[in-house]
Order: structure tokens, then sequence, then C-alpha cells
């Protein structure tokens, strides 16, 4: 069997058009790999300084994804505080080990497992409106509603992930969201 790519000098294939930068010396028509020449510190051997080659492309920079840790939402009714007041808005963050094994322990868990979930909420629901601190105790006097939208919404969060996926138009290259999976059943 002929293979056709070029070759670096060590044997490796060399990079082709558009798949980014070479690694090393391509050893091929136009260019000259100095083979008794000592390898550098990277195990390639220094081209011919009269060879001529590819021209220099600079190296790939590292693109850094930052995990997304708090996500907003809007209650379907709210909790209304002692004075009356609605709050609707708030902010969860993704769950730990922690927070799942903790509310285990919990003697009210324990007596009732339907109680884990106003537990596990209360841990991870760090803001709601105005309210100074958000607790298990707050979220046990929500409306079933608002409870049963929360749970949702952390096992959203939590279980599954995001289903939004970052996509760029083809016609105008114009970067935007999709979102790949229903939110409700049957949805897709």
């Amino acid at each position: 069997m002929r293979r056709t790519a070029g070759r670096t000098a060590l044997g490796v294939p060399a990079a082709g058009p558009g798949t980014g930068p070479v690694a090393g010396p391509v050893a091929g028509p136009g260019t000259a790999a100095v083979a008794d020449a000592p390898a550098s510190p990277g195990g390639f051997a220094p081209t011919s300084a009269s060879a001529p080659g590819p021209a220099s492309v600079p190296e790939p920079v590292a693109v850094r994804q930052q995990l997304r840790t708090e996500f907003p939402f809007e209650l379907p009714r709210g909790y209304v505080d002692e004075s009356g007041t609605v709050h609707r808005d708030g902010v969860m963050r993704l769950a730990t080990a922690r927070d799942e094994l903790i509310p285990l322990r919990d003697v009210r868990v324990q007596e009732n497992p339907a109680y884990l979930s106003v537990v596990l909420l209360g841990r991870v629901i760090t803001r709601l409106g105005t309210l100074p601190m958000v607790h298990d105790g707050i979220v046990e006097n929500m409306f079933a509603s608002d409870l049963a939208f929360l749970q949702d919404f952390y096992r959203q969060v939590n279980a599954e992930g995001h289903t939004r996926a970052a996509v760029e138009c083809p016609h105008c290259s114009e970067p935007f969201e999709v979102e790949l999976g229903g939110s409700r059943l049957g949805e897709s």
C-alpha cells in the first residue's frame, strides 16, 4: 500500500492543508530536513535555514471553558413571606455530593423521605427575591407548584445538565444558541 501524505523526519505523517500547525519539519518536495543535526528538546530535528518551508503558523490558543455553576430561575407563583411580599426570581447553584449526602442524616428526612427534596433545595438555592437567606424552612412554605418547578429545575441543572448548544449560522456566521431537548415530556 502506498501512502501519499508527506512525512516528517521522524516518520510521523505531516499535517495537511487546514489541519493546523506542523509540529516538526516536513520531508517532501520543496523541503529538506537535516538528518544528522541534533534533535531539539521537543524531539524534532531542525530544518535547514535555506530550505523553503511552510509559513510560520502561530500556535493555537487554548480556549478555557468556564463551568457555569449558578442558574437563574423564576417561580411560577412565588414565595410569599410573612409581610406579604412575593419573591419570584432566584438563583440555584450546582449541587455537590455533600449537598446530596448531608440531608440523608437529617432526622426529618429519615422519618419522611419525601422531605429530602425540601432540605436539598434549601441548600442549593442561593437567592430568592430580596430574602436575606434561603433555607429549608422557606422551601417547605412554598406553593406546591413552585416546589414541583424547583424539583424539575434541580434535575435539569444537576442530573441532565443544560440542553443548549452554541452554533453558528451557516449563511451569515452569526453565533447563537439552540435548545436540543424539550423542557416538557414528549418534546425533543
